[in-house]
């Protein structure tokens, strides 16, 4: 494997590195950067992002900062079909279901995560074998206030569920464009929440995910998406 790519130095540095990849295949990039490609996803869910994080210098590696910190912004791929809507969710964070009393949206770790994103569309049509997926244009999103308020309004609505006792009724439909679902490796994986009573007990752990209307509206606003 080739040496990673040194961290960009700008937001104008990163976009363009990004944007250059716009058209290559996954094949393409790992070949390019001498790393082995997976024959599929199944036991390899987050290759294509350490594959980005690869070539365009991200830094963070696990510790809980933007993948750029030195730029504040966070790498999101996003899998697309061929009419440009987006195959799946994409998760935020862990969410916390303790501890949560003094924090507010401002604070949230949910907030600085989604502060500034760069976001790289990956077409990954289902009949595609992963080699041959397709990279799209990256674009650099910054919530704008109504996006920003539409966040607020989906995770104080959550963390009010989750502090008054009532995580295991969250479900999907809950939030317009942020949801809470299970995040885990299986289901032997175990977190502490509390419930109604304030008495905790053992739960399965809770992601953070953005809704798929929301990432497509972000596509169609940002590459004009039809």
């Amino acid at each position: 494997m080739q040496n990673k790519t040194t961290p960009p130095s700008s937001q104008e540095q990163l976009l363009q590195r990004a944007q250059a990849l716009a058209g290559m295949t996954l094949g393409e990039i790992a070949e390019e950067s001498g790393i082995d490609i997976p024959e599929n996803l199944t036991r390899n869910k987050g290759w294509i992002g350490l594959l980005l994080e690869h070539v365009l210098g991200a830094s963070a590696g696990s510790r809980p900062e933007p993948d750029f910190p030195h730029l504040g912004i966070e790498l999101k791929s996003l899998p697309i079909n061929s009419l440009g809507k987006p195959l799946e969710t994409t998760f935020v964070s862990v969410a916390p279901l303790t501890g949560l009393v003094g924090v507010t949206w401002q604070t949230s770790y949910v907030r600085k995560k989604l502060a500034k994103v760069l976001w790289v569309p990956v077409l990954s049509d289902k009949n595609l074998a992963l080699k041959d997926r397709q990279v799209g244009t990256a674009f650099i999103w910054t919530p704008s206030e109504e996006e920003d308020n539409l966040l607020a309004l989906d995770w104080q609505e959550l963390t009010d569920m989750i502090v008054l006792g009532n995580v295991e009724n969250i479900q999907g439909k809950h939030g317009q464009v942020l949801q809470l679902r299970p995040k885990a490796a299986n289901s032997q994986v175990k977190t502490q929440a509390f419930d109604k009573n304030g008495k905790p007990f053992l739960t399965l752990p809770r992601g953070f995910y953005l809704k798929i209307p929301f990432t497509q509206m972000l596509l169609h606003k940002h590459l004009r998406i039809d």
